[in-house]
């Protein structure tokens, strides 16, 4: 039985822990993208600038990994908030985690710089899942309001990632990278006080693990979790010491391959393995489907913080009058759009379910995809335009503008998806793994923009060019298949509605 029912509309028509996760994520969405709006741009800055001097292909490799291990996290994340502890506490202490790590990035030391990334790395791991996760758990299976509530819960993302761009971008470019990183820690610490004094408006949700342990098999699963922690903290240490090195760029691939590994054996780990009724299988690849899309969409979208944002900081005119824009705030145009956006979004999938016209998630996830694919074919003009001179502002805006309602088409959805195909004993592991499609899409989004110059203009349009043709094919293939996979989700809307009705 969920904890909220058709009676508890206290949240612009929602339940009233929708806010306690909207504003907690808000704050950590503000701290997550406050500080990654700026790495390239601090590791590829020179040390005469404050920045680390790392050539470009090497950082957006790092980059990579950084933003591909954040959510490839929320798998363990997952599984120990399932088995072990729960999503609220899962939240609350991933939540100091984060915090801990932004606010050892904002100690002016560069040899502290990836200490801190690690720790932003194990901390969103643990809260980025299971907040996902409570959300859903909200809402019986059957409330036409789920689609809806995750439209307004990614609205307090976007809120998030607004402040942060704008408020760590100011830092950076007034004050320096460490007083930015430090008005992430501050985010996260008031995400955190929020969480705690409203946690009660949760009624429950999340409190305890779905699926818990025996108490030995939690002993040894708490002695495994320690010997990895210490472990990486060896391996750290040895880093920052300089007794160990790594390739970066050779890393992303094998971590590309190891990642898509993970995904396949533990999809079937979970569908051969996991006691599943045929409902929940077909359900299985319904999820499959909707993960190939997001890996494809991330894959392109993230080239925001890399490809995009060098682009926006060497080959566009962000002059207004005497006032240059800082090159973080070209990244607010997303959040404005999703922000100014949401509530037509929101108010059109309610429209569309109290017709008995609501799209399948597969249907959805192709539409947006497509719609991605089509702000590259904008950069493939720019990227030509750029090569006579610096361009206007427009043409970031306008793809920015179609990355966006393609995100809003596909991101909330997928996650009210998984919510509702996921078996209901596996919601936060199978939430961690359709993180790990974000953590897919990253990897591959940081080597597709290491394989271009930013000094050579030239070779932007063919990057964009493939983007395009891949995004816009594997959409309109996610599309089609969608209309077969409909009928599967219905059926496991269905059986959980039944489930609905026996617990109540």
């Amino acid at each position: 039985m969920t904890p909220a029912n058709n009676l508890d509309k206290l949240f612009f028509g929602h339940p009233k822990g929708l806010k306690t996760l909207f504003m907690t994520e808000m704050w950590e969405r503000m701290s997550y993208y406050g500080m990654r709006g700026l790495l390239v741009l601090f590791m590829t800055a020179a040390i005469a600038e404050g920045g680390l001097a790392i050539g470009t292909a090497t950082a957006v490799a790092i980059y990579g990994l950084y933003t591909a291990s954040v959510y490839f996290m929320g798998l363990p994340g997952g599984w120990i908030a399932d088995r072990m502890i729960g999503s609220q506490k899962a939240i609350w202490y991933g939540g100091i985690v984060i915090m801990c790590g932004h606010i050892v990035l904002a100690i002016p030391s560069d040899k502290t710089f990836f200490l801190g990334l690690i720790l932003v790395v194990l901390g969103t791991g643990l809260l980025k899942p299971n907040i996902s996760a409570i959300v859903g758990q909200l809402y019986e299976a059957k409330d036409e309001r789920r689609d809806s509530g995750y439209a307004i819960y990614y609205m307090g993302i976007n809120i998030g990632s607004f402040i942060g761009y704008t408020v760590c971008g100011w830092l950076y470019e007034n004050q320096g990278i460490h007083w930015a990183f430090g008005a992430s820690a501050i985010g996260m610490a008031l995400g955190l006080l929020y969480f705690w004094f409203t946690r009660n408006n949760l009624k429950g949700a999340g409190e305890a693990p779905a699926a818990p342990l025996s108490a030995n098999a939690q002993k040894k699963s708490w002695l495994s979790i320690g010997a990895f922690l210490i472990g990486l903290a060896i391996i750290t240490a040895s880093m920052l010491m300089g007794k160990l090195s790594f390739d970066p760029i050779a890393a992303s691939k094998l971590v590309a391959v190891t990642f898509v590994g993970i995904f396949i054996i533990y999809f079937f780990w979970v569908y051969f393995l996991g006691n599943l009724s045929p409902v929940e299988k077909k359900g299985m690849w319904a999820f499959m489907l909707i993960c190939i899309a997001s890996t494809m969409f991330w894959s392109g979208f993230e080239q925001a913080g890399s490809s995009l944002n060098l682009f926006g900081q060497d080959f566009t005119n962000r002059m207004i009058g005497d006032f240059e824009i800082p090159t973080t705030w070209l990244q607010n145009v997303n959040p404005f759009f999703i922000i100014t956006l949401t509530p037509f979004f929101a108010v059109f999938w309610l429209w569309l379910g109290k017709r008995m016209m609501t799209p399948g998630y597969g249907l959805k996830m192709g539409i947006g995809l497509i719609i991605m694919g089509l702000g590259f074919i904008v950069m493939i003009f720019a990227a030509d335009a750029a090569s006579q001179g610096k361009v206007a502002i427009f043409w970031l805006v306008l793809t920015y503008f179609l990355h966006t309602v393609g995100e809003l088409v596909l991101s909330p959805i997928s996650l009210s998806a998984v919510s509702k195909l996921s078996p209901p004993r596996f919601l936060g592991q199978m939430m961690g793994l359709f993180v790990l499609t974000y953590s897919m899409g990253n990897i591959v989004a940081g080597l597709l923009a290491g394989g271009f110059d930013p000094e050579n203009v030239a070779e932007m349009p063919a990057l964009f060019k493939m983007i395009a043709t891949f995004a816009i094919g594997v959409g309109a293939v996610v599309f089609l298949l969608g209309m077969f996979t409909k009928g599967w989700e219905k059926e496991v809307e269905l059986a959980n509605s039944n489930k609905d009705t026996i617990a109540n």
